[in-house]
């Protein structure tokens, strides 16, 4: 297939390609001649050409007020988006809107409450309209042996990691354009057998799963969704585990070993993965699921 051609016989996306490469050289033919701190200015001009990608778009992430969520979220209105954010803690609410800064929209909401659900959805028409980008974000970890694991447990990881992203999605779809995006966090554990891990894993299957559904039935309406699947992420998560901090500390010595990059991610390196797969550069994407796990899942 080739891309189609306009009157003048040339394809249309090469007009694009090389509109970019103009405001490119433009900006950066002068920078060498330029005093440093002019020449810094001009490359941040070049970013924001390059960045814009979710202009005018309304973008919404559940869990936004820490980790992946929060990074994600100021990716988001880097690119141009207007943001909501939503989390149970008032308290790291307000935090992240200072983070973030202008003008974002923080609402108070549990994703296992599906009254919450509805009021941050409600929220968002009142005050940004309708939505462009969905990142549903919000979950939890905790971990301990199959043997061991108690039934409270079970249910709060559930709730919170399945439940609340099932209605989340659901409750969303009157809200959603047509042509949205919504992305669904996930993690390399949900195809591997990760020992301690077994109802948390278990929800991150159970989202690859939906989101697959969801893409099959939502593409209709041109909606796309996909998931990110990270790997060990320096987020805060770690902290909430449940588990002590030598337990931590070595399951994290053991998540490195395994890792062929030998590191841990941080935030932004997901973040910047939903950005694409929120944007148009992701247009012919729907029901794939993308690693952040620096191969732990591949390799």
């Amino acid at each position: 297939m080739h891309p189609p051609k306009n009157n003048s016989g040339i394809p249309a996306s090469y007009h694009f390609d090389s509109h970019l490469s103009i405001e490119i050289i433009l900006i950066l033919v002068p920078v060498a001649r330029m005093p440093p701190e002019r020449a810094s200015e001009r490359i941040g001009e070049l970013k924001e050409i390059i960045m814009k990608r979710l202009e005018g778009k309304v973008a919404v992430v559940t869990g936004g007020n820490s980790g992946i969520g929060l990074a994600t979220a100021k990716r988001m209105q880097e690119e141009g988006a207007r943001v909501a954010i939503s989390g149970r803690s008032r308290k790291t609410l307000d935090e992240a809107v200072k983070t973030i800064g202008n003008g974002v929209l923080a609402v108070q909401s549990d994703v296992a409450t599906l009254t919450d659900i509805d009021k941050l959805f409600a929220e968002v028409s009142r005050k940004l309209g309708k939505i462009d980008v969905l990142f549903v974000n919000a979950g939890v970890a905790k971990f301990s042996p199959l043997a061991e694991t108690p039934e409270s447990v079970y249910d709060e990881i559930f709730d919170i990691n399945i439940k609340g992203a099932y209605f989340t999605i659901q409750k969303a779809l009157p809200f959603l354009n047509d042509g949205a995006s919504i992305i669904l966090n996930t993690s390399v554990a949900d195809s591997t057998g990760t020992i301690g891990a077994s109802a948390y894993s278990g929800t991150k299957a159970a989202l690859r799963s939906l989101a697959r559904t969801a893409a099959a039935e939502l593409v209709g309406r041109g909606i796309r969704v996909n998931t990110v699947a990270p790997g060990p992420i320096v987020t805060p998560i770690f902290g909430r585990t449940g588990l002590p901090q030598e337990a931590v500390d070595e399951f994290a010595k053991g998540f490195i070993a395994r890792v062929p990059m030998k590191r841990f991610g941080q935030p932004e390196e997901v973040a910047a993965t939903v950005a694409f797969l929120a944007s148009q550069d992701a247009s012919y994407i729907t029901g794939v699921e993308i690693n952040v796990d620096g191969g732990l899942g591949q390799i």
